[in-house]
Parts: C-alpha cells; structure tokens; sequence
C-alpha cells in the first residue's frame, strides 16, 4: 500500500501549524504534546491546540489575577489554581451570547463537549505527572448533548443520486461544463464513497497502486494510520475501469504522479474539492437535507446494516474501533423495526 507521500504531507503540514500554535502558549504545554503524541494522530494535536488556545485566551481575559498568571507561568504547578468553578464559567464563556467581549465566542453544545474534553485531557496529564494535585474538570459535569436525528440517504435517494452523477440533469450553468469535463472521475469516486463508506480522508488519499481491480479491493489509511482493505460492487468497478482508462492519459503535476483522483489543477483533489462536489450533487437530489461526505458514509453503514441486520459487520467494515459508534447511529433503524409490530396482525 502507497499511502506515505500524501499522509507523510499533510502530517508536515499539520505539524507546523502545530508548531505555530505552541509557540502562542505557555511553554509547559509542550510536555503534553510530547506526551500525547505516540498516542495521537497530527490532526488530533492540532485540534486539541486549537481548543486549548481558547481555554487560554479566556484566562487572559480572566478578571481573577492568578488565573491570568497561569497564561505566563514557565511551569505546569500554575495550572493548581484552576477550580471546578472555573472550569463552569469557561463552559459558560464558551457558550457566549454577543453581549460584551468576555463573553466568549458562540459554540454548539457538541464543541462545547469536544473542548471541554480537550482540557480534561490537558489537565490529567499534568495530574498524572503530580505537577498538580487534581483535576478539577474530574468534579465538572459535561454539557449534555442532544440526541439530533441522523441525516442520511435513504435507497432510493441514493439510486437518484448515483443518476444525478452519471446524468447531471438537475445542474446548471457552469456546473453542466464541469459535469461534462469531470463526469468520469466524480463518478467514480463518489460511487467508490457511496459504495464501502471510506471517510473522506481515506478517499483522497488514495494512490493509483491501491485500487485493485480483479479482487474489486481498494487499500485505504484509517484514522490513525491503520491499513485497511474495502470491497466494492462490480458496479463501482465499472465506474473505476472507465476512470482509470481516462486517468492513464493524464498529466498529473509534479509530486501527484500516484494520486488517484485528480483536480482540474492535475493535483490530488483535496478534501474540500469532495466536499463541494458532494454537495453540489446531493443537492439535486435532496435539496432539504444537508448532504456531506460523512452523510454519504452513514448512508452505506444504514442500507449495509438494513440488507445484514449485523452491527458488528457494519462496525467493521465502517473502520468503528468502538461498536457503540456503529450501535449510536442505527439504533433508531431499530426503533423503526419496532414501532412497525403494530401493523402485523398476529392473530388471525
């Protein structure tokens, strides 16, 4: 498998942004990324950096001294003086409402979550070291999150949009042209989406040698730098084929000679390419729900499980390390399954 070249990229990429994030906090933090790293992707660190440049911005805000202290202390022992309360009212300025500056910027419950864990992260690692005594995110509850209903494609949605992108008939203006131009290749890749459920990370990073054709196989990179193997239908194979002839006579630019799929520049098409396509088909085809790439995965996982009625198939072949994943998304096919009984005349 020919993953290194993309990924090895986009990890340089990240670690500089990494970089450039530290360098705007206090020095400690560096031990905690040292310390996460072997158990961390580049992505992760940089969002856990992202989050934690906003906990610090809040205490440079802070009208408590000692919090505004902890922001240019050299050592972790600062980070002592943060209590439960505190960590309450960065959850609060997390939530922000406009009214004044101090109030923090506006975030959904679901990134309130994702920071407010960042920092319990941050701040074990330090309790694990004993550089503090506890943790006060440990005493802190976490915002609790709103079951929303699980956008997807349903069969016949995703039938349509397959027509959508073999026909293209719901497009206009400069969208026929491009349609017209890149008909081959978006089919093929978004058929390759639609038909195993790779994440679209896994999708661009694909390099020519890891399509395989006789054994209808595609070798992908999971989250995490895992290999893995999806299977497709002959129905994507035909879609690949008449790609992979289109490709062969393309001049990729320099340095994406193995990607698969291409851009209009000849570069590896990146990930907000597919997700500007994605949506400028799905649209057509369900103008009310908002369809992303990760929709065109949890579209596969629901028709995988609804054809199987086997989590755990769906859990493995999704690239799911925790089956509850899987469970959390198709719980509600369940809960259709039952509600139906009341149509089923049991006794006569």
């Amino acid at each position: 498998m020919s993953h290194s070249r993309y990924f090895a990229g986009r990890d340089e990429k990240n670690e500089e942004k990494l970089a450039h994030l530290l360098a705007a906090l206090p020095p400690y933090c560096k031990d905690y990324f040292r310390g996460i790293r072997p158990a961390t992707t580049s992505m992760t660190r940089v969002a856990y950096a992202y989050d934690l440049s906003m906990f610090f911005t809040f205490l440079r805000n802070s009208p408590d001294a000692s919090l505004r202290a902890i922001c240019e202390a050299e050592r972790p022992e600062c980070l002592s003086a943060i209590t439960k309360q505190d960590v309450e009212c960065y959850l609060e300025y997390l939530e922000g409402n406009g009214a004044s500056p101090n109030d923090g910027p506006r975030n959904r419950t679901q990134g309130i979550r994702r920071r407010f864990s960042s920092l319990k992260s941050f701040l074990s690692y330090f309790c694990e070291a004993k550089a503090i005594p506890v943790n006060p995110t440990d005493a802190t509850r976490m915002p609790k999150l709103r079951e929303k209903e699980i956008i997807r494609m349903d069969q016949d949605e995703m039938r349509e949009f397959l027509t959508e992108l073999e026909n293209g008939t719901g497009l206009c203006g400069k969208e026929i042209a491009y349609h017209g131009r890149f008909q081959v290749r978006d089919k093929a890749m978004l058929s390759l989406m639609l038909g195993t459920g790779i994440r679209v990370s896994e999708c661009v990073g694909l390099d020519l040698e890891d399509i395989d054709l006789t054994k209808n196989a595609a070798h992908i990179q999971r989250k995490g730098g895992r290999e893995a193997t999806v299977y497709y239908n002959d129905e994507v194979k035909k879609n690949l084929r008449v790609y992979l002839e289109e490709r062969t006579g393309q001049q990729a630019a320099s340095g994406h000679e193995s990607a698969l799929f291409l851009s209009r520049e000849q570069r590896r098409i990146s990930v907000r390419g597919v997700e500007y396509l994605v949506k400028k088909y799905a649209s057509v085809v369900t103008p009310d729900k908002r369809i992303t790439p990760h929709k065109l995965r949890s579209s596969y996982g629901t028709a995988l499980y609804a054809k199987t009625n086997d989590i755990y198939l769906v859990g493995s072949v999704l690239g799911h390390k925790n089956i509850n994943v899987t469970a959390k998304f198709y719980t509600d096919i369940e809960e259709k399954k039952k509600k139906s009984v009341k149509d089923l005349d049991l006794l006569n």
